[in-house]
């Protein structure tokens, strides 16, 4: 069983937080770094396109001239990259994060990226006397957007209770895994089951379309029974909508379950669903572009029973309506 601290309102400004640098602010990261600057935090961002830094430079954020001043100039510099050879870069590259580490700092890593690649990088930024996390999030954009997420936490007991306060700025359920790389697999975990589930959405809702069910009921019918979960609250609507647009790409979607199939197959898992959706998502790819919204892996179907999987009443995109509260770390009950 799982139980949650209890949790403060955000934004008491009684706690005294650290400096933060904030790399990578597209779809995920954009609005956590949005989290940090709304509740206080002194923050200093970068992009390699600077016009996804304009409105939080006009809120306040510092802009930062390169990753290896970022490093000297603040106490902790998060990543939240598409990919470990764009982190790999930021970190070890030229004028990278290593040339400015030092002793009490930390990098954390908010991709969802691979294990090995980073405890690598994670054992770089040791020897300079730094610390590492790996901390991605869970939840969807729009949770992201609110500071409602969940985040994982991958590192030594001590750095993430210096992390902590930062860490419930942006999230609102935060688990420490264990050592640093273990958040990395138990996102990709998670990841692989979310695919999983829209690629059964997929099939249900084309079935039931190609069945001849009234869409509006066949969601509400999901939605109120055994076969109902995060995804399809979400993703479902969405794709009812039309827009498809759910802030993630096919390509994304590509590399999640790569990397998990790598990591069972590394452990001797003979998994069987993995590579079809490894083959599933390589065939949508090809069809209908690498950034095209995942959602959209639909239209192999649709375009195979010649349907529309189409509904009204279903929002566009999502948005998160709970309020904003400062998040807490999720304690696990090991009592029997």
């Amino acid at each position: 069983m799982n139980e949650t601290a209890p949790s403060d309102s955000a934004g008491d400004g009684e706690e005294q937080l650290p400096r933060v640098g904030f790399i990578g602010l597209g779809n995920v990261g954009g609005k956590l770094s949005s989290s940090l600057l709304r509740n206080g935090v002194d923050l200093t961002v970068r992009d390699l396109d600077r016009s996804m830094a304009e409105p939080m430079l006009a809120a306040g954020a510092k802009w930062g001239e390169s990753p290896a001043d970022m490093a000297r100039d603040c106490d902790v510099v998060i990543t939240c990259l598409p990919n470990p050879a764009a982190s790999a870069s930021v970190v070890e590259g030229p004028d990278g994060l290593l040339s400015g580490l030092g002793s009490g700092k930390v990098w954390a890593e908010m991709s969802t990226t691979d294990q090995a690649e980073v405890i690598r990088l994670g054992a770089k930024v040791a020897e300079t006397g730094a610390s590492a996390v790996d901390c991605p999030v869970s939840g969807g954009c729009h949770r992201a957007a609110t500071g409602n997420i969940a985040i994982l936490a991958g590192c030594d007991r001590a750095v993430f209770d210096t992390m902590l306060p930062l860490l419930t700025r942006m999230g609102r359920q935060v688990l420490h895994t264990g050592e640093l790389g273990s958040a990395s697999v138990l996102k990709v975990v998670t990841n692989y089951l979310a695919t999983a589930n829209l690629v059964s959405l997929s099939e249900a809702l084309v079935t039931s379309k190609a069945a001849g069910m009234d869409l509006n009921v066949a969601y509400e019918a999901i939605r109120i029974s055994s076969g109902n979960s995060f995804v399809h609250e979400t993703e479902s609507q969405v794709i009812l909508n039309g827009s498809r647009d759910i802030s993630f790409t096919m390509d994304l979607v590509s590399k999640d379950v790569g990397l998990f199939k790598s990591i069972a197959d590394n452990a001797g898992v003979p998994t069987e669903i993995a590579p079809l959706l490894v083959d599933i998502f390589a065939d949508g790819e090809a069809r209908y572009g690498s950034r095209e919204w995942s959602p959209n892996i639909i239209r192999r179907l649709e375009d195979a029973c010649d349907v529309s999987v189409l509904a009204p009443g279903f929002p566009a995109e999502m948005v998160d309506t709970e309020p904003e509260v400062r998040g807490a770390e999720v304690v696990i009950d090991t009592r029997s």
